[in-house]
């Protein structure tokens, strides 16, 4: 009987393990060197392809921001508020996102509006 029960235990846990999901979403402090040479501060939004389903997403504000994500069928939609500052000095942030493969589309609003990437880079 204990040995059913480990055998279960096992089973679950490696069940559990292929159906968790990678998908997360966070700005970064330390933007990997093969990341930052790809930067263009041309660019409002571009997005830098790393792996498979790994990207950097880049914003350039007019101040700070803040950042937000949700996913709902193969659409993640990424919420992007800045804050004007009275010096008009333009920020670099910079986001790494992890998808998973069924994810096909990034929608990115800023303010609540939509907006276009500029430009879409692969490493």
């Amino acid at each position: 009987m204990k040995k059913l029960f480990c055998l279960l235990l096992f089973a679950l846990s490696v069940l559990t393990a292929c159906y968790s999901s990678a998908l997360s979403f966070s700005e970064v402090e330390s933007v990997p060197s093969d990341v930052q040479q790809s930067i263009h501060s041309d660019y409002r939004l571009q997005l830098i392809n790393d792996g498979e389903n790994r990207s950097y997403l880049v914003f350039h504000s007019k101040g700070k921001a803040t950042a937000d994500m949700e996913a709902q069928g193969d659409t993640i939609t990424i919420k992007l508020e800045e804050t004007n500052q009275p010096n008009g000095a333009i920020e670099q942030h910079v986001y790494k996102l992890t998808k998973d493969p069924e994810h096909e589309v990034i929608d990115v609003h800023i303010n609540g509006e939509s907006a276009s990437i500029d430009n879409v880079t692969s490493l």
